[in-house]
């Protein structure tokens, strides 16, 4: 293989197999005779005299200290690979570096000639890592007769030592090591004793503090941390730790390590370290659709309200700016939530907000108020459970009325996208169920939601995205008119179909007026294309249904939309721009709808 290294040089020259690198006055020769492609450029990218000559503002000093090192970093390269009988010559201005003093270097250096070969492979001999705890597997080719990488050997050892750390032996260590290597029959016998050291178990919990003392108080750190003092040393409760600490928001880095020396009772102690994040943090949305108009919103955040990683956050919003959905929409609340009340993974939170909805078929003003516990059951699956109070006053076509009600949301979140705002793989499901008794009069229901999405991609550069989303909703139990408007179902716009005018499928009344359905099932897919590395095309179509009962057997109606739309990646999410129209109804095709906001549409 041929492989040239250009910098202020604009041709390529090459000879016998040669890759010649002109970079300012020194030409630098590479080649390993039998290489792979792969191979060879993996001893390029090694290559600190490659480097430093493709920079072009090396002295001849630094050529000369680059080529000396480069002897041990093209050696490490061979041994990864398994060849232990190797051969590496590097040549300046035609002498081999390893004879050049390091303070005789020459005046000038016109070229850098570097060979690599490789050798026959080494295979193993044998090959042993021990002891081990039960059940401990090492890497499958670090066996008899298996290519002899050196790195294998490396990651032998280290699976042996976590699989003792794992069942609670955290110094285990490497105890002593023999790798002979037979030149002559092309083996490698690599033998490592491991010292699994006693069984700790943990201790207590050290807070370092840095120059700027944490805000936090310590009492608070330990809670949150939740290492359980006095059961068997963790590898995964450590990680556990320092994750619930990040989680809070209020540290901006972590760092959880184990003490040097156990305890003479068979403890270990932990030690932490945390830098506190800057405390209040304000952010602002804007999105626009045709229909819909504009929405504003914004937040103010303080990550430590009270010494105890408190988060305090303020919302507000306005939406229906501007645009054609019955008027203008207002929101503002209050939410702090307290982590690891309870236990380590159980926090509470108290909330408050006040709301007026002025839709195309009602208008609602509300206020609630209430508190709840959070709890996080694992990495992707998450639960909340709430009581809240809550007043409506309502203005629709069954009439102006004013309801209280109890409500008890009970919300789970099964979350296993590789990221929010452009998912590429993972499935997501989102359940809400909250039963609701009226105060001032007898009525009682409940209302269902489920929001589930799944992503997949295809191909080597992983540019083709398919995005699927199905919701699907239902209210039972009271009468229509004991349940708040915005608990029933309408379908049309950003949420639910676009191309359809917002919330523009109902339930007709039989006097002529229209009021949400007790039942909702949405569909919709997305095609996303990577176009550049920051532009995305996107084809999709939705569709939804609203029923008049809960459970979608009766009468009701679908409607469908579809469109085209644009992603242009900034470091905040995606810009998202779709056009889209409705493919049913009198509008059909005719009807042109536009929506821009920040991150994908589901």
């Amino acid at each position: 293989m041929k492989t040239a290294y250009l910098t202020r040089a604009a041709c390529v020259a090459a000879f016998l197999g040669w890759a010649t690198l002109p970079a300012a006055a020194v030409t630098v020769g590479f080649a390993a005779p039998g290489a792979s492609d792969r191979f060879e450029q993996t001893l390029q990218d090694a290559s600190l005299v490659i480097s430093t000559a493709r920079e072009g503002d090396g002295t001849a000093q630094d050529l000369l200290a680059a080529a000396r090192a480069d002897y041990a970093r093209m050696v490490g390269v061979l041994y990864a690979e398994g060849y232990f009988g190797g051969v590496v010559n590097i040549r300046v201005n035609g002498r081999e570096a390893a004879e050049i003093p390091p303070l005789d270097a020459p005046d000038e250096i016109e070229r850098i000639d570097i060979i690599v070969t490789r050798g026959t492979p080494f295979r193993f001999e044998r090959a042993s890592v021990a002891p081990l705890p039960r059940g401990a597997e090492l890497p499958e080719d670090f066996a008899l007769r298996k290519r002899a990488k050196g790195d294998l050997i490396t990651r032998a050892t280290r699976t042996g030592i976590d699989a003792w750390r794992d069942v609670g032996h955290a110094k285990a260590g490497v105890a002593g090591q023999t790798i002979i290597a037979d030149h002559a029959r092309n083996r490698l016998s690599a033998e490592v004793t491991l010292d699994p050291g006693p069984r700790l178990r943990f201790g207590k919990l050290v807070i370092e503090q840095g120059e700027t003392p944490s805000s936090v108080r310590k009492g608070r750190i330990r809670a949150i941390a939740g290492l359980p003092r006095g059961e068997t040393f963790s590898p995964e409760e450590v990680e556990d730790a320092a994750n619930r600490l990040r989680r809070t928001g209020a540290f901006s880095s972590v760092t959880i390590s184990e003490a040097e020396t156990p305890n003479p009772d068979g403890t270990l102690d932990m030690q932490t370290r945390v830098t506190d994040a800057k405390p209040r943090r304000i952010g602002v949305g804007a999105e626009l659709s045709s229909p819909e108009g504009i929405t504003l919103s914004g937040f103010w955040l303080h990550r430590n309200l009270l010494g105890g990683a408190e988060r305090l956050r303020l919302d507000a919003m306005i939406g229906g700016i501007a645009g054609d959905s019955g008027g203008e929409d207002f929101r503002l609340g209050a939410r702090i939530d307290r982590p690891a009340t309870f236990s380590p993974e159980t926090g509470a939170f108290l909330l408050a907000d006040i709301e007026q909805n002025d839709e195309p078929d009602y208008r609602e003003r509300k206020a609630e108020i209430g508190g709840g516990l959070t709890h996080r059951f694992s990495d992707e699956l998450t639960a909340e459970a709430g009581l809240r109070y809550r007043y409506s006053d309502i203005d629709d076509d069954l009439g102006n009325r004013e309801l209280q009600h109890l409500l008890l949301p009970l919300r789970a979140t099964w979350d296993r996208r590789d990221e929010p705002l452009n998912p590429k793989s993972g499935l997501y499901l989102d359940v809400t169920v909250t039963p609701f008794l009226r105060l001032d009069e007898s009525g009682a229901g409940s209302r269902v939601y489920a929001d589930l999405r799944d992503y997949v991609t295809f191909g080597e550069s992983e540019r083709l995205t398919l995005a699927g989303r199905a919701q699907v909703g239902s209210v039972a139990g009271a009468a229509r008119e004991d349940v708040p408007a915005d608990f029933l179902f309408y379908s049309g716009g950003a949420g639910t179909v676009r191309g359809q005018d917002y919330q523009s499928l109902g339930v007709d009344l039989a006097s002529g007026g229209t009021v949400g359905g007790r039942s909702f099932i949405g569909f919709s897919g997305e095609v996303r294309g990577m176009i550049t590395d920051t532009l995305q095309a996107v084809a999709f179509a939705d569709t939804g249904f609203v029923g008049q009962d809960a459970f979608g057997t009766g009468s009701g109606e679908w409607h469908s939309g579809a469109g085209l739309g644009a992603r242009y990646f900034t470091p905040v999410g995606p810009i998202r721009f779709d056009v889209a129209v409705p493919v049913d109804g009198e509008d059909a095709g005719g009807q042109l709808e536009i929506y821009i906001g920040i991150g994908q549409a589901f």
